[in-house]
């Protein structure tokens, strides 16, 4: 590995989008400390980068980021591994069927919610994202450059009946990506939010009543991924991209105009700052 190969942290990255993510960065000469709860998923990437010939530039961390200074203790594996640390991906989460498994065919309701399944979405999908980023931010800030992305989901998948406490949970991790970007304007770190745009083929949706083949496969993250952490992005902050949408027969610039948009609520937000503009949209 070279003093310039950039290093990145990608959690729940055993499977599903992390282990695509995962991949695609080794693919892209990028060294990669995939983290993930379980063991058996991450020997499979080690596997897999091996054959790939870049046994070097993976570190495997077994954690669960729930627990108290893990975040801490997965920063100081990356930095004596590694040296630095310039991209976190904070993709780990959990799913509704997790605890549900025939959510699809019979929905939990909101007063069905135990309050410990409810806090588990939360420290799991929310809280992981903001102990990660102010674990690495402090190295990204001494280094004057870093990419944080964090993947929520669709705001349909938000606001949907039948989707609690996962889409409270994103909808709150995409408004934290928010006030993140805002406050490390003009530090060199940016922050946006990346989400596959629909039901993907992934272990969180395995027991999906739909042609899996029809789903969204992983691998559409890596191209807007890459054109995150590049250079090229350096200016972008504060958005939210579909991969769904991105078209990567177009030009980078190009595809992310097309796939992307302001992160969190802003236009709510002004709209209910700015009674002219209310007043211009009836309801």
């Amino acid at each position: 590995m070279s003093e310039t190969t950039r290093v990145a942290i990608v959690t729940g990255g055993g499977r599903g989008l992390g282990r695509a993510m995962v991949l695609g960065l080794l693919q892209h000469d990028v060294a990669v400390a995939a983290v993930d709860r379980d063991a058996t998923p991450l020997q499979e990437v080690s596997a897999t980068a091996r054959g790939d010939g870049r046994p070097a530039a993976l570190l495997t961390i077994t954690a669960d980021l729930t627990l108290a200074g893990a975040a801490e203790q997965i920063g100081a594996q990356v930095l004596a591994r590694f040296g630095r640390m310039d991209i976190l991906v904070n993709n780990a989460g959990m799913g509704l069927s997790v605890l549900w498994p025939d959510r699809w065919i019979h929905p939990v309701r909101f007063w069905e919610i135990e309050p410990d399944q409810w806090r588990q979405f939360f420290t799991t999908n929310t809280d992981t994202q903001f102990l990660m980023s102010r674990m690495a931010v402090p190295h990204m800030m001494g280094q004057g450059w870093g990419r944080i992305v964090n993947v929520t989901t669709s705001f349909s998948s938000m606001l949907r009946s039948g989707h609690a406490p996962y889409g409270p949970s994103k909808a709150a991790a995409e408004a934290m990506t928010s006030i993140m970007a805002e406050e490390l304007k003009n530090t060199g770190i940016t922050v946006n939010v990346l989400t596959p745009g629909g039901l993907t083929n992934t272990s969180a949706n395995q027991k999906a009543p739909f042609d899996r083949a029809k789903m969204l496969q992983p691998a559409i993250m890596v191209p807007p991924l890459l054109w995150l952490i590049s250079d090229a992005a350096s200016g972008v902050t504060s958005r939210r991209f579909i991969a769904a949408r991105w078209d990567p027969s177009l030009p980078p610039a190009e595809a992310a105009a097309v796939a992307g948009a302001p992160s969190g609520w802003p236009t709510t937000g002004a709209e209910a700052l700015n009674p002219a503009r209310r007043s211009s949209h009836p309801h």
